[in-house]
């Protein structure tokens, strides 16, 4: 019995196991948690506090409001039009990424001599910037020297104003945002695909079946751990997007391609309000950490990870 009562107090309880091990981690945790404190948490803080207060013209903390902005954003047509603009644009650019880098990858990873140049190519849309691909887009889509509408003259079909017109300008946006992260999703998918046993298609092969169905029973199942990721990362992206819409309509036509992150920079930037956009920054905030979470309680259910 008092073997027993040593070994305990010499071991110590779990819990003051589980104490020590994290006291013992903390020193190489400190600095992700001050890098995260500074530039996440306190911000964060910053930014609920700040959106119950009214500001002056310069952004300081004049009179407790309370949960008014709240109240004036649901109640505000330009909110909800931004809302419904980014749901659109989501829904544009995340099924185009996942599906162009699922055929970009699939076609990459075929063994052919040379392959890996055009793996480079897939894969180039990397390395440019938002900007950089809103500039050469805004070219594209110029109504007299941009190449889009003269490939649509050579088949007969009328001019588009893609920019200008508000059935086209959000289509327009998410053209170039589509482009650029089809480079991202075919690197992650075609490091997926590469890293499935060959002998699962050999197996496959004497039991009669094709590429189809080896792509179709074998690919897709064990390449969903990357496929769930890639959702995940291209909807936040997409629920974010700034860059393209400012450059290129700069919310317009008519408000058509207005995303909540370009309404937020206005209200901030242009309209003084503070306290205003950041209670949109918040709801948006809020409408992303659901949207992940759902992501994460439901679909990673039908993830393979074996």
């Amino acid at each position: 019995m008092e073997g027993q009562k040593t070994a305990h107090y010499k071991h110590g309880t779990p819990f003051q196991k589980e104490l020590k091990n994290w006291l013992a981690a903390l020193p190489f945790l400190l600095p992700s948690i001050i890098v995260f404190t500074v530039f996440i948490f306190i911000p964060l803080i910053r930014s609920i506090v700040l959106s119950m207060y009214g500001t002056n013209p310069i952004g300081q903390m004049t009179s407790f409001v309370g949960l008014k902005y709240y109240q004036r954003l649901f109640t505000s047509d330009q909110f909800i039009n931004s809302l419904t603009v980014t749901l659109k644009f989501v829904l544009y650019t995340v099924p185009g990424v996942i599906l162009l880098g699922l055929i970009l990858s699939t076609l990459g990873n075929i063994r052919l001599k040379g392959i890996s140049v055009f793996r480079i190519l897939f894969s180039l849309t990397i390395a440019i910037s938002g900007a950089t691909a809103a500039l050469l887009f805004m070219f594209l889509y110029h109504p007299i020297l941009g190449i889009f509408n003269y490939l649509l003259s050579l088949i007969g079909v009328s001019a588009i104003p893609w920019l200008i017109d508000p059935k086209w300008a959000l289509i327009a946006v998410a053209i170039p945002r589509i482009w650029l992260g089809t480079g991202f999703a075919t690197v992650l998918l075609l490091a997926g695909m590469q890293g499935i046993p060959e002998e699962y298609y050999e197996a496959a092969k004497i039991d009669g079946a094709g590429f189809w169905q080896g792509w179709r029973l074998i690919t897709v199942p064990l390449l969903t751990p990357s496929l769930f990721f890639l959702l995940v990362v291209t909807t936040l992206n997409a629920f974010q997007t700034f860059t393209e819409v400012n450059v290129l309509t700069n919310g317009g036509p008519i408000n058509s391609t207005e995303v909540m992150v370009q309404s937020i920079y206005r209200s901030f930037y242009f309209n003084g309000q503070y306290g205003y956009a950041s209670a949109q920054a918040l709801v948006l905030f809020v409408i992303i950490m659901a949207l992940t979470i759902i992501q994460f309680g439901v679909l990673e259910k039908k993830v393979n990870y074996e």
